[in-house]
């Protein structure tokens, strides 16, 4: 009994990483989004040492908060910027 299961991991990586380049042509906010994300936790984490007499509750919900709003602020801006393809530009013919 043999199957035939030849794929190869690097041809599976390269097909991962076009689907990746692809989903972020088609929709370019959500990576933005996702680093802007990130870059605000690593923020966070970084002045969480010097935060002085803030409790750490307040800290982490005022961090959450602006990670959150870089999020939707990018969700919204990615959004308009589809719809603004969609309906405002006209395809090449």
């Amino acid at each position: 009994m043999s199957t035939n299961t030849d794929v190869s991991l690097s041809s599976y990586d390269e097909d991962q990483g076009s689907k990746l380049i692809q989903k972020a042509k088609e929709a370019p906010f959500v990576p933005i989004g996702m680093a802007g994300f990130a870059a605000i936790v690593a923020y966070g984490l970084y002045k969480l040492k010097s935060r002085g007499n803030t409790k750490m509750s307040l800290h982490l919900i005022h961090m959450r908060v602006a990670a959150q709003g870089f999020v939707v602020g990018a969700m919204t801006l990615g959004m308009g910027y589809s719809m603004y393809r969609e309906f405002w530009v006209k395809p090449k013919p």
